[in-house]
């Protein structure tokens, strides 16, 4: 036997081996989904679909780590396993340990590249790393990027040798110690807040592309003319370099335009298809970067013809309009929490299941609260039809900075560093996002947690996309800027303050407990707003604060945001438990409700 033959079987015979010794770590709950997770086929679904190439390689897997202290060099010795993309401190990982500011995550492992991708620059691609990750490629290090929730990419053609590769990236996440956007995670979780997350939290992937190539796309509908405008960018172009979109209806091709690269394209779309929650249509889309006559990137895309806007009714107030007619926004606030991935969905399957769920509720709407999650999740909120409002991630250190000084119009006292983190990282957010037409509403800011030049950082959303509306502060600190004031009141819905020129929304409220023995996160400090011990009662007080709803929609409300898809940790107060493996409601009684709530503008 050659030795080459003798090192494969040898390596097959690890790989095998380390697959079988793989478990989920820890006693926690679990979702239904975790026992179907295959280390060696782990989230293998594409992972950017709104820009979508043929050829891929997924580099999801088991990966050696080490834990160390902040400042030391790479070790030389793996402490195990661990299975990305979860983090560290998730069961899913293999590992559940906290990392913590003082340490850092290192992760190590291998590649090969295609041979059939010879000739082709090769892009590492990473979804989403929490937080300041540094990369390396066949030791020579490669770059780095600060920021948990967007993704971000390299060009590693030059670093490759022949034969296989090796990767390591370094993790340092400071928690809630640090100026960051964080979410709820936090050192010493309890109550409204959570484990932390730290590392790799998405997918991990190569991609072969041309020397010219397609970066980015940007679609913006307008229907109001019948066009939409694409705008493209590319990794070099040169004059003469021609961009061509292909728009088809149901497969049949409806539109072609070709224009220069760098420039910005309006299409015209005869009687165009307008998207909606009652009637989700895409168009899907071929992109070509064409240069001296050949094609050297090709990709698969979509969009959606949908206005999103604010108009004064006939009663003088002002209301949310969705293509252009009065739209009632009716949702639950939805943390994305997973009790074994935490940050991260078991599979893929399990990321859609929370939107499917909340369509067969009767919402039409989801508050993604103080997370950003995967480009799948929001794909299949464009494909399934439901409105999505998308929080920042609070953060910062400062005086006040859990703060519920809701009317006093006062903000945070934030670092320079602190305030600059916030500003880089919510564009990169906006920037990441920006083509997913189920995005309605950009809210900046949630209940003064971290709130800083609330005019200015508002002022600055809004003409960075005025396509959509701005919620500056979800209950936070009320300050005359953006297009809606929201509030919060917990259990029952409130209509304490009105402002007669913006959208008045209840941006949250319910927060009704109900814990269900054999599907707690902890035993005990469980809690929610109310409790109750049955589903009947839990849902005969949901329709009871449903019915409040209706008449508060007629007095002026526009929006209402019900706490919360699921419980969380110590939260109890979910639709559904954490573990997804119970309704804590009657599901049928519950959309009968919501349709109620929702038709009231309809009436």
């Amino acid at each position: 036997m050659k030795k080459n033959s003798l090192l494969l079987l040898v390596g097959i015979f690890i790989t095998q081996w380390a697959v079988a010794q793989w478990q989920p770590a820890g006693d926690k709950i679990k979702t239904k989904w975790a026992s179907e997770i295959d280390p060696e086929n782990v989230l293998s679904e594409y992972p950017r679909p709104i820009m979508e190439r043929d050829e891929w390689k997924n580099l999801n897997g088991l990966w050696e780590y080490s834990i160390t202290e902040r400042n030391s060099q790479k070790p030389e010795n793996s402490d195990g396993e661990i299975l990305v993309p979860f983090a560290a401190e998730s069961s899913l990982s293999g590992v559940m340990e906290r990392v913590g500011p003082s340490k850092v995550l290192w992760y190590n492992n291998s590649f090969t590249v295609p041979q059939d991708w010879d000739g082709k620059n090769i892009k590492l691609n990473f979804g989403a790393v929490d937080w300041k990750a540094e990369i390396w490629i066949n030791d020579v290090k490669i770059g780095s990027h600060t920021g948990g929730f967007t993704p971000f990419s390299f060009d590693i053609t030059p670093f490759l040798e022949d034969g296989e590769q090796k990767i390591s990236v370094k993790v340092w996440d400071p928690s809630d110690e640090g100026p960051q956007p964080r979410g709820k995670q936090v050192k010493n979780p309890e109550g409204i807040w959570y484990t932390p997350v730290t590392g790799i939290w998405q997918t991990v992937w190569l991609e072969p592309v041309s020397e010219k190539s397609l970066k980015d796309l940007r679609f913006t509908p307008n229907i109001d003319n019948n066009t939409v405008t694409v705008k493209s960018k590319t990794t070099d172009f040169e004059p003469g370099d021609i961009i061509e979109v292909i728009v088809k209806d149901e497969g049949k091709e409806i539109a072609k335009s070709k224009f220069a690269a760098g420039v910005t394209s309006e299409i015209t779309l005869d009687n165009p298809k307008l998207w909606s929650p009652e009637s989700p249509f895409l168009y899907r889309t071929t992109i070509k970067l064409i240069s001296n006559g050949e094609t050297t990137d090709e990709v698969e895309s979509y969009f959606a013809m949908r206005k999103i806007s604010k108009k004064r009714d006939e009663n003088g107030v002002v209301r949310m309009q969705l293509n252009n007619e009065d739209y009632f926004h009716f949702g639950p606030l939805d943390q994305g929490w997973w009790p074994d991935g935490l940050y991260t969905a078991p599979t893929d399957e399990a990321l859609r299941y929370d939107i499917v769920k909340t369509k067969e509720m009767g919402y039409n709407m989801i508050r993604k609260h103080v997370k950003v999650e995967p480009a799948r999740w929001y794909t299949h909120c464009d494909e399934l039809g439901i409105l999505v409002w998308q929080d920042m991630p609070n953060g910062g250190r400062g005086p006040g900075w859990q703060s519920r000084n809701f009317f006093k119009g006062t903000e945070d006292q934030r670092s320079d560093a602190s305030e600059a983190v916030y500003k880089k990282e919510w564009k990169e957010i906006m920037d990441y996002l920006y083509s997913y037409p189920s995005i309605a509403v950009w809210v900046p800011f949630n209940e003064a947690w971290g709130q800083f030049n609330t005019v200015e950082v508002t002022e600055w959303t809004k003409n960075y996309d005025p396509s959509r509306l701005v919620n500056s502060a979800s209950g936070g600190n009320h300050f005359h800027t953006g297009d809606i004031l929201d509030l919060h009141n917990y259990p029952e819905p409130n209509l304490y303050l009105y402002d007669a020129e913006r959208v008045t929304v209840l941006g949250e409220y319910g927060g009704i407990g109900f814990p269900m023995k054999n599907h707690l996160w902890a035993t005990d400090k469980n809690w929610g707003y109310v409790e109750f011990d049955s589903k009947k009662a839990v849902t005969d007080k949901y329709i009871e604060y449903t019915d409040m709803l209706k008449e508060l929609v007629r007095s002026g409300f526009s929006a209402a945001v019900y706490t919360q898809t699921t419980d969380v940790e110590g939260e109890v107060n979910g639709l559904m438990t954490y573990d997804r493996k119970e309704d804590k409601m009657n599901f049928k009684r519950i959309r009968e409700a919501n349709q109620e709530v929702i038709n009231v503008l309809k009436n």
